[in-house]
């Protein structure tokens, strides 16, 4: 299991080396949906430590994301994109403290769309 996690982290890490600032932020979709879904399967898996490791990981990324938002030059679309980087963080410890993995999926279902549409314009 350490080798795999260790092998993940260089994949990451060789991936984020020389990417562009698009790239960048297409990873960050990737890794935050890996993430829910792995915490998603975790919570209904009952395995809370694996669930909880994967949030902080989304919510760090999610925090990465609403951060890196310029608001002057984004306008409207980085005040949207804020609202839901905040549903969707609402929604992931929602679904953490009730225990109910269908918050955190419907989450996933928000950070995919707008994925999605940051891929076709890339």
């Amino acid at each position: 299991m350490k080798a795999l996690k260790r092998y993940a982290a260089v994949d990451t890490g060789s991936r984020v080396e020389g990417a562009s600032p698009h790239q960048l932020v297409k990873i960050l979709f990737d890794e935050l949906l890996l993430a829910l879904d792995t915490s998603a399967l975790a919570l209904k898996a009952g395995d809370r430590h694996k669930c909880l490791d994967r949030q902080t990981r989304a919510l760090a990324i999610l925090h990465a994301l609403e951060t890196s938002l310029d608001h002057d030059r984004g306008g409207e679309v980085a005040l949207s994109l804020a609202i839901v980087y905040r549903e969707v963080r609402r929604r992931t410890l929602q679904a953490t403290s009730t225990g109910e993995a269908a918050s955190m999926e419907d989450a996933r279902g928000f950070i995919a769309e707008i994925a999605s549409a940051w891929n076709q314009i890339g």
